[in-house]
């Protein structure tokens, strides 16, 4: 499978940053676990693909992105060559970020910083966009979008098909605007776009 095979809507140099991003996790891969998928194919449609369709959900609001647990770049680093924002990974398994320190160096992303440590150590910057993705249900993932996000921030969360559950499960405890987009990768799947997170009680 070509990246032209599967319409990837970016421009070519971009679409040449991503070939050579793919080119470089299969060797990886060859050596430590950065995805389950050993097949081509596999990685551009369940991951590359997938993450990029975040792109268009990235509100104009400026500021920096920051992505949790980023492991092999989705969707960080796929929203870093899409958006040319200054980004943040948090990564602690220290062989992953070596990896996206890596991918940083031979893409040229000199606005993309790698943490590698635990989500409650890094030193972030407040961030306008928060992404996690395949990481933690949705209400362990609302305290860290709480202290990250800046005021009128966004968090763009893809989940599977636990995401009303998991909705149902986190509006105990929590307020937000909620927007649901249908994933194009997984019928299964909706990407949450929240914003005005706070604490069920908070008043600004």
């Amino acid at each position: 499978m070509k990246p032209s095979d599967l319409n990837l809507g970016v421009p070519r140099e971009t679409e040449a940053a991503l070939r050579d991003f793919v080119a470089l996790l299969l060797r990886w891969n060859a050596r430590i676990n950065l995805t389950a998928e050993r097949d081509e194919a596999a990685i551009w449609q369940r991951h590359v693909v997938d993450s990029l369709q975040l792109a268009p959900l990235v509100p104009a609001m400026e500021g920096p992105l920051v992505d949790l647990g980023s492991g092999a770049g989705f969707p960080g680093l796929m929203l870093a060559l899409t958006t040319g924002r200054e980004t943040h990974l948090v990564e602690s398994d220290r062989r992953k970020s070596a990896f996206l320190i890596e991918a940083a160096r031979v893409l040229n992303l000199p606005r993309m910083k790698v943490h590698p440590t635990r989500i409650e150590a890094a030193t972030l910057p407040p961030a306008a966009i928060l992404t996690a993705r395949a990481l933690a249900p949705l209400a362990d993932l609302l305290p860290h979008a709480h202290r990250i996000l800046a005021p009128g921030g966004t968090a763009l969360f893809p989940k599977g098909r636990t995401a009303e559950q998991e909705l149902t499960d986190a509006a105990r405890g929590w307020i937000m605007h909620i927007e649901r987009f249908a994933s194009r990768t997984e019928p299964s799947a909706t990407i949450l776009r929240l914003s005005e997170i706070r604490p069920a009680g908070f008043h600004a």
